[in-house]
């Protein structure tokens, strides 16, 4: 059996009786003062109540991830969303590339992605984007690319025609100028 430590008996201890450091106190005593001015009603009323605190990116816990993205220019949309971003920029990316089988295979990796995204649960609005046919695609893409190589060479031959046309109807800005002795004086 144990023996009772040597000190004062146990009644003389105060067992709501915490230590506590300067710190911890100033802040009960300032939450204290809070709590009593709540109660007044001294917080009520006060302006810009209600409304959004502009603070600076440093308070937030998140700030460093939130510069990344900003940054490096990430943005995190759900599948669906990306999807139909995806889908209303396919055609400009398309217009981009310069054979069918890079046409066919952009198509095919973008069909791919919406397979895929129609098997996983839903993390968002509904997918309503569907897969192209690639044969329709290729197809515009053909018409699209021969409607801009015929602008092209519209375009060049009508600068190809200003410059011919400046060309022929250029002024002479410098002329020779004809040299004089200044021995005689101005002429009259």
């Amino acid at each position: 059996m144990r023996e009772p430590e040597p000190g004062p008996p146990l009644a003389f201890y105060n067992p709501a009786a915490i230590a506590f450091d300067t710190e911890t106190m100033i802040a009960l005593i300032a939450d204290t003062q809070i709590r009593k001015a709540i109660e007044r009603g001294e917080f009520d009323n006060l302006p810009g109540a209600g409304e959004p605190l502009d603070l600076p990116d440093h308070h937030d816990p998140d700030w460093w991830l939130k510069n990344l993205a900003r940054r490096e220019g990430l943005l995190m949309l759900p599948p669906s969303i990306q999807l139909r971003k995806d889908d209303a920029a396919l055609d400009e990316l398309l217009d981009q590339l310069s054979n069918e089988m890079a046409v066919r295979r952009e198509v095919e990796q973008f069909n791919e992605r919406v397979i895929r995204a129609r098997y996983q649960l839903p993390a968002g609005p509904p997918l309503i984007t569907m897969p192209r046919d690639i044969e329709a695609t290729v197809s515009a893409w053909t018409d699209r690319r021969a409607v801009r190589a015929q602008e092209a060479r519209q375009n060049a031959a009508e600068q190809a025609r200003g410059r011919a046309e400046a060309r022929r109807v250029r002024p002479r800005l410098f002329r020779r100028k004809t040299h004089r002795s200044s021995s005689r004086g101005p002429e009259p």
